[in-house]
């Protein structure tokens, strides 16, 4: 494809999807070390070398703002998970999957900050670059089902 037959990019759409994946890193570390002081090591994560001068502010922004929303929401979602899936606590299921299932509930649902579909659709996508081979699969039905369960009428 030639660069004059290339669409354009939506800036916004990257910087947001790079500030979902930046969120689930986050999540993750904070799951993992749920004894660490959140916004201290919010700032660390983002003020991190790696990330210090590659990532844009809007990104850092939104990133900050969805890991704060789901670490503050992650019980309510975990009691909409315990509701939703059987035979699938959240505290067995993979620690990537649980994050992107918090954020993409925080986000989607609760906040409603984007469609349902859209937030599914960013999950499942950040499921098969972070998670295992059947966390995109494992993800997308959760989300099915708490769609089914929160909007019975349709999102």
């Amino acid at each position: 494809m030639s660069k004059q037959s290339r669409p354009k990019i939506n800036h916004k759409f990257e910087s947001r999807h790079r500030a979902r994946e930046l969120a689930v890193q986050f999540l993750y570390s904070m799951d993992l070390c749920p004894w660490q002081d959140f916004e201290p090591a919010l700032e660390l994560f983002l003020g991190a070398e790696s990330l210090a001068e590659s990532e844009l502010p809007e990104v850092k922004e939104y990133c900050r703002s969805l890991a704060r929303g789901a670490w503050a929401r992650r019980n309510e979602v975990d009691e909409l998970l315990l509701r939703v899936v059987t035979g699938w606590r959240p505290e067995r299921m993979v620690s990537v999957d649980r994050s992107i299932l918090r954020l993409a509930i925080f986000e989607g649902f609760l906040n409603r900050e984007l469609p349902v579909n859209s937030a599914i659709a960013e999950a499942v996508e950040i499921a098969r670059f972070f998670g295992a081979d059947e966390s995109a699969r494992f993800v997308n039905g959760v989300l099915a089902r708490v769609a089914k369960h929160l909007f019975p009428e349709g999102a």
